[in-house]
This record gives C-alpha cells, sequence and structure tokens, in this order.
C-alpha cells in the first residue's frame, strides 16, 4: 500500500512538472502585457492610486497574498515604502451583509463603488473568467474610471470585453493556471518596484 502511495505520488509530481515547465516556457509570450500591466499599476501608484485585487476561491486566497506583497514589500533584499494594495475578499462581515442584500453576484461591485477612483487599477483573477460577480466588478470599474486588468486562462472569457489589459495563462489546466497567476503577480510587483525606484521624479509616490 505504502510502494503504491508513493507511486501515485511520484506520478502526480512527473504531471504536474510537465504541465508546469510546458506553462512556463510559453510565459514570455505574455511580456508585452506584463509590462503594461506594470505601467498601469507604477502610474496609478506614483499617483496616489490604489491598486485593488479581487478572485474566487483560490484567486481569492492569491488577491490577499498579490495586494500583501503591495503592501508590505516583496523580497528583504529591497526595503521600500508602502504601496496601496487592497484584497476585496477579506472582510467577512461586508462580503456576508452584501451576498444577503443583494446577492453575491455584487459583493465586490459593491466595494469597488465605494472605494475605487478614476485612476486606481482593479485586477481581477479568474480562472474561468465567467464569475459574475467579477464581471459585475469590471463593469462598475469601468464605469468609475478605473483600469481593470484579467489574469485569466487560457481562453478567450466573458470578462475579456470588460478589461484594459489581459494576462492569458498559456495552460489548459486551472491548477496550473493559479501557479501562473501567482508568479505574474510577483512579477508585476517586481516590476512595479523597479518603474518607481527608477523614477527620477519621486513625488508624490516615492519609494524611497
Amino acid at each position: 500500500m505504502k510502494e503504491t502511495l508513493i507511486q501515485a505520488a511520484r506520478s502526480a509530481l512527473e504531471d504536474a512538472a510537465q504541465q508546469s515547465t510546458q506553462m512556463t516556457e510559453r510565459l514570455p509570450g505574455i511580456a508585452a502585457e506584463l509590462s503594461a500591466v506594470a505601467e498601469a499599476c507604477a502610474q496609478a501608484l506614483h499617483n496616489r492610486n490604489r491598486v485593488f485585487f479581487c478572485g474566487n476561491g483560490g484567486s481569492a486566497a492569491e488577491s490577499q497574498h498579490l495586494a500583501t506583497e503591495f503592501v508590505v514589500r516583496l523580497s528583504s533584499q529591497r526595503n521600500r515604502a508602502a504601496l496601496s494594495s487592497i484584497a476585496l475578499t477579506t472582510d467577512t462581515s461586508l462580503l456576508t451583509a452584501c451576498a444577503n442584500d443583494f446577492g453575491f453576484d455584487r459583493v465586490f461591485a459593491r466595494q469597488v463603488e465605494a472605494h475605487l477612483k478614476t485612476g486606481d487599477v482593479l485586477i481581477l483573477l479568474s480562472t474561468s473568467g465567467a464569475s459574475p460577480n467579477l464581471l459585475e466588478a469590471a463593469k462598475s470599474a469601468r464605469a468609475q474610471g478605473g483600469v481593470v486588468v484579467g489574469f485569466l486562462g487560457e481562453q478567450q472569457t466573458p470578462l475579456n470585453p470588460f478589461c484594459d489589459y489581459v494576462l492569458h495563462m498559456p495552460s489548459p489546466h486551472s491548477q496550473r493556471v493559479q501557479e501562473g497567476h501567482l508568479m505574474c503577480g510577483h512579477l508585476l510587483v517586481q516590476l512595479v518596484e523597479d518603474i518607481l525606484l527608477a523614477s527620477p521624479s519621486p513625488e508624490p509616490g516615492s519609494l524611497r
């Protein structure tokens, strides 16, 4: 039994590694899109605007993870000022009240309507790109002058028309797509830091 389980684990690891390699080898194909999103986020933060994140399930957890990287720091090798970023997935009182009063489709849009200002960035993480609550959030953000970014799966989705920028993860496997989102999110924070630290005029959104 133990040997059977070890073999099953080995096979699963080999399959996952192969899928991950296939995806990561194709990720340089979205370099232009990633750099454009980095420039948009850096511009927003330089102007004292904010970067918001939201998603469902595992993507909710990644939203919180990436917002934290902006606020705290990405690496101990680079100390810098805090960057304003909020995950719209964390306030259970707000989420349950909104779901109860207006329906779950509105849990992110309601927060966007309350907090997002012109020039802010909203990043939506989704493997399907079809979640009604993300579609509603994107519509609200666009209506309020926000920049909307989709971290999505391999295919075109219902969310695409409502995004200013889209990063499609080149994999048909949801787990690998989520891993790609996290990798690109880390790289996004790194690129934003590079842009802001290189800025010749550090005010108003200085990292120094």
